[in-house]
């Protein structure tokens, strides 16, 4: 399988992702501020969207430079990767719109977690398929990639679900404020080698 034809496939999904989610923004029908901020809860939901796919993209990215060979079940576990992140701009318009009501938030937060079990599944697969053609030490690199120790960590999907009862229960809004902390954590924290690899 030609690596580069499945980043430039992913890429070009994760490019028409970003635009159908900015197309999702209404223009305001007057030329005030005040028009504008009546639209203040899909922009922050934008704003985190956006966000979620760029550090999914950069983390993404740097998995697949390291690795050596696409395999038949890499590919498939990608296109899954691709269509959890493909449900985002119907997840964010409806909890950017109804940002106080449990069941868009929810929802929301149950795309967030399938992307998350998506890349889970992924990663490990790479980490899998560099062993077995004998390439360690980017297995090794794969493993040490905190997106990679925090999605496949029990506590992670244990916090899951408590967050997810309080979104239902307690306050809707906290989707997206546990989705922009445990973002901003992944953009921050990185690979010490993630932006020098060619």
């Amino acid at each position: 399988m030609n690596k580069g034809r499945v980043e430039a496939f992913t890429d070009a999904v994760v490019a028409i992702v970003l635009t159908i989610m900015v197309l999702e923004f209404e223009v305001p029908k007057e030329p005030t501020f005040v028009a504008l901020a009546a639209n203040a809860s899909y922009l922050v939901a934008y704003l985190i969207s956006f966000l979620f796919i760029g550090v999914a993209w950069y983390n993404h990215h740097y998995m697949l430079t390291l690795t050596k060979r696409i395999t038949k079940r890499v590919y498939w576990l990608n296109n899954i990767w691709i269509l959890t992140m493909s449900l985002l701009p119907v997840a964010t318009a409806w909890a950017g719109k109804f940002i106080d009501q449990p069941q868009p938030e929810l929802f929301y937060f149950i795309v967030f977690l399938l992307w998350a079990l998506a890349y889970a599944v992924l990663s490990y697969a790479l980490v899998k398929d560099n062993e077995q053609e004998g390439h360690a030490d980017v297995a090794a690199k794969i493993r040490r990639m905190p997106v990679y120790r925090v999605h496949t960590h029990w506590w992670f999907w244990a916090s899951s679900v408590v967050v997810a009862a309080l979104i239902l229960f307690v306050w809707p809004p906290l989707s997206l404020i546990f989705t922009v902390v445990e973002l901003v954590v992944m953009a921050i924290k990185t690979t010490p080698d993630s932006d020098r690899l060619m």
